[in-house]
């Protein structure tokens, strides 16, 4: 059998742009990174060993920007296939293309989404798909995130495939859909699984399908939780950059109050993990301001994440990062008071942030109490932000270690249940 050439239009790519070597086009990857806004993104050797292969995976979105940059040319002409084509693009004339079957093994995959010859699907496509998205926002507040996240991303891979046989006002739902169905993946794997890098690349998709279906609110959802990537990050410029364009994509919306309050919490959290909590502040009175006059505009359907109470509770972590624990605790028992049994992911979060208001206020008995109640809300529904919280919790609990408390919340922390939970969702 005669040896594959690998993908022999990135290589010829590559040494034409004057990179002789894998290393060198490494090194140059490398450094372009920060000219297009990439900062600490490295590429290894392993990675361009790989889309030099026979069978090269389609690069993350990030990639592919470094790709075209440098060696300007189209990610196609570079030997990669979208996962969404039904035919593989050969990368050399000696080799044959991978049957249509194989397996799509990129999720995250994004530009460019597929364009209809004609429209095979009936005009109830994109209602059809919106309504099962209706169904996933449904479970997103009840099911495991491991289990969900593998059901709503197959729904996207059915979305992005229907794109390529439907056209006119059927494909602009159908591309709403797609759109909000993406954001749900991207939420999951951030939220939920704490998997930043393919959120981002999630997102990118995400915004793509919005801009098809032209919905600038929807647009602004995408790029105002894309910001909270670089917030938990400590990257407050890039953080601010994406609240920019979310805002101004809210204007063209026309947004509801609801909307433009979730908003202001947004940025206020950033602004809260990057070290501004006064600012923060600042941003969730104007929220407040805007709940209260409100306005003549009604939020979507999809806008399910967010209400007078979701702000509050951002308002309780600020004031306890800012220094103001006795104001957080009487915000936070009124959250979680309001919150019921409604959001268990949030209640995980509140009862997490209330234990952090016990540890600020010198009780260890009452921080371990509010920890114990949150890993019970954890051990019914997983949510890693909720389980960051006690993690947090019992790091600042360290000087009461040989108290009784403190070990009774280490045996919860690492009995088997939970050590398991942690390491396989």
């Amino acid at each position: 059998m005669p040896r594959t050439a690998g993908n022999a239009r990135l290589k010829a790519a590559r040494q034409h742009a004057g990179y002789a070597s894998q290393q060198a086009f490494v090194d140059a990857l490398t450094a372009a990174a920060p000219a297009i806004g990439l900062r600490n993104m490295q590429v290894s050797a392993r990675q361009v060993r790989r889309w030099e292969s026979a069978s090269p995976p389609w690069p993350r979105a990030d990639h592919q920007r470094l790709l075209t940059h440098v060696l300007q040319l189209p990610m196609e002409q570079l030997g990669f296939t979208p996962p969404w084509s039904d035919q593989a693009a050969p990368a050399t004339s000696g080799t044959m293309s991978p049957p249509t079957s194989t397996p799509i093994q990129v999720p995250g995959a994004a530009l460019p989404l597929p364009k209809a010859a004609a429209a095979v699907q009936p005009p109830t496509v994109g209602a059809d798909f919106a309504a099962i998205n209706a169904a996933h926002r449904r479970l997103y507040f009840s099911v495991q995130p491991a289990q969900l996240h593998p059901t709503v991303l197959e729904h996207t891979r059915l979305g992005t495939q229907l794109l390529a046989e439907t056209t006119g006002v059927p494909r602009r739902i159908l591309a709403t859909a797609l759109a909000e169905s993406l954001l749900l993946v991207g939420r999951i794997e951030f939220f939920d699984l704490r998997q930043p890098e393919e959120a981002d690349a999630t997102y990118v998709r995400a915004l793509q399908a919005a801009g098809e279906a032209d919905d600038p609110l929807l647009g602004s959802a995408i790029l105002a939780h894309a910001a909270f990537i670089p917030g938990w990050d400590n990257r407050r410029d890039e953080a601010a950059e994406r609240m920019r364009a979310a805002r101004t994509y809210a204007r063209r919306g026309p947004a509801s109050a609801e909307f433009w309050a979730w908003l202001d919490a947004v940025e206020a959290e950033c602004e809260t993990l990057c070290g501004h909590p006064r600012e923060a502040l600042r941003l969730i009175s104007h929220g407040e301001s805007v709940l209260a006059e409100g306005n003549e505009n009604a939020s979507p359907e999809w806008f399910n994440w967010f209400s007078p109470v979701s702000l509050a509770a951002f308002k309780g972590n600020t004031q306890l990062k800012a220094g103001q624990p006795a104001q957080a605790k009487a915000t936070l028992q009124q959250v979680l008071s309001a919150l019921g049994d409604s959001n268990a992911k949030q209640r995980s979060v509140i009862l997490g942030d209330l234990a952090a208001v016990e540890v600020a206020q010198g009780h260890p008995e009452e921080a371990c109490a509010y920890a114990e109640q949150a890993l019970d809300q954890l051990a019914v529904t997983w949510y890693a932000t909720g389980m960051d919280r006690i993690n947090e919790v019992r790091r600042s609990l360290q000087r009461w270690s040989d108290h009784e408390c403190v070990q009774r919340l280490d045996d919860r922390l690492y009995g088997w249940q939970t050590t398991l939970s942690a390491l396989q969702r």
